[in-house]
């Protein structure tokens, strides 16, 4: 074989043997309050707010590859950097917030599993959220501990692969291509407070506190080196494209179908409040394929974000607190780590079957935590990246840093205004 060729092999090995925290943490971004973000976008306003994804995938790659790129220099997690280098004060803070907001971002995956099931009801009575709710979290907590770091990362890339469901559905409703490929590239602006409303939702929900959290302490248990990280960043790039192409095609699917009739049905309109209502809604306009393939990918989602959410929280708590922490390692060697593993989810499913529970109270106030330290998140990551002492050469470069910085304001201002609407009704009427 000649020499160019065995490098070139060589290095797609090498590539392919690094690449996972990039990709699976991306896409498990679209979760179920993404996935009824963008159902709500394309049943509002069509196509017109597609354009929007493309510079949320720039904001999303680059939040992303500064995490990535921290766990691969320094080998320390988020919240290891945070307390030795801001305090055991900002650490437990942000600790606080961190913890409520993801004990209430669990319990809304697992409402995300509890309407698929009342989905899959109507077309198998076996299926229920009774059963369905339990048994999931039962198989999330057994997959992940049961198995070493590779299996459950293949696992985890099998979740990802479902996600080809969504793009599936937007193609078999047939949408009007011409006016996809223009609300790409030529928006059509609304200048309204519901069409702002929406855009600071689309971008609202791209970047998870979370996702800061579990990418930098993915890549430090890969144990990635500085040399290979070259790959890393592909791996973002690729996750980052990937998790928006879903968003694209569920937006699509939704436009095409009940924006389209409602628009041309003014007095018999179809109301959407969840992604289980999209799914519901398309057996009538779409077929019962397409319905299925969405209520497919909306399970698949909860399920994949409900796995790694608590994983999450428990680095974090591990990292802030010095316990044992890894997928790598198991239960009788890090106790903690798994305990509040299980811990988080146990609480995320038993509150979706209390009778009666405020599922939709717990979603709101966890998204308004989640927007409260977001920004936060965010700041501190940059003060960290660009400290020459822990990154050496691996700082921000300035443009990097203009756009970064430029990404932190952004969220932080359109945050403030997502919270201060919500929880002040009269103010997005």
């Amino acid at each position: 074989m000649p020499i160019a060729r065995r490098t070139r092999l060589r290095q797609l090995l090498l590539f392919l043997s690094i690449i996972g925290p990039g990709i699976i943490t991306a896409n498990a971004d679209n979760d179920v309050g993404g996935i009824s973000t963008y159902s709500l976008a394309g049943v509002q306003f069509g196509y017109w707010l597609l354009w929007l994804l493309i510079p949320v995938t720039l904001i999303l790659y680059v939040a992303q590859e500064m995490g990535a790129r921290m766990g691969v220099i320094t080998g320390k997690g988020l919240a290891d950097l945070i307390r030795e280098n801001f305090g055991v004060k900002v650490t437990f803070w942000v600790l606080v917030l961190f913890v409520l907001g993801d004990l209430g971002n669990v319990a809304t995956e697992f409402a995300g599993v509890s309407s698929a099931a009342s989905i899959f009801h109507t077309y198998t009575r076996f299926v229920t959220p009774f059963w369905l709710v339990p048994a999931v979290a039962a198989f999330v907590f057994i997959t992940v501990t049961s198995n070493n770091r590779k299996i459950v990362e293949r696992i985890f890339f099998a979740f990802c692969a479902v996600y080809v469901a969504y793009i599936i559905s937007g193609v078999i409703v047939h949408p009007n291509w011409h006016d996809v490929l223009r609300g790409t590239f030529l928006p059509l602006f609304t200048p309204s407070k519901a069409y702002f409303l929406m855009v600071v939702g689309v971008i609202g929900t791209t970047i998870a506190p979370w996702q800061q959290f579990y990418i930098q302490a993915a890549a430090v248990e890969k144990g990635i080196s500085r040399e290979d990280y070259h790959y890393t960043r592909w791996d973002v790039a690729i996750g980052s494209v990937t998790c928006d192409v879903v968003a694209f095609f569920i937006i699509v699917a939704s436009a095409a179908t009940i924006y389209v009739f409602n628009a041309a049905h003014l007095h018999h309109q179809i109301s959407v409040s969840q992604p289980s209502d999209v799914a519901v809604a398309l057996a009538p306009l779409a077929g019962r394929f397409a319905s299925l393939l969405f209520a497919i990918g909306l399970l698949n989602a909860a399920i994949f974000t409900a796995s790694i959410l608590p994983l999450s929280t428990a680095y974090y708590v591990c990292e802030a607190f010095g316990f044992e922490r890894g997928i790598e390692l198991r239960f009788k060697q890090a106790p903690i780590f798994y305990s509040l593993y299980l811990t988080f989810i146990a609480i995320g499913a038993g509150v979706v079957m209390i009778p009666g529970a405020p599922l939709l109270g717990i979603i709101f106030y966890s998204q308004v935590v989640n927007g409260g330290l977001l920004p936060i998140v965010l700041f501190l990551t940059l003060l960290l990246i660009n400290n020459r002492r822990l990154m050496g050469e691996f700082t921000n470069s300035l443009t990097f840093n203009v756009i970064a910085w430029a990404t932190v304001i952004v969220v932080a201002l359109l945050t403030v205004i997502s919270v201060v609407t919500s929880l002040v009704p009269s103010l997005a009427s």
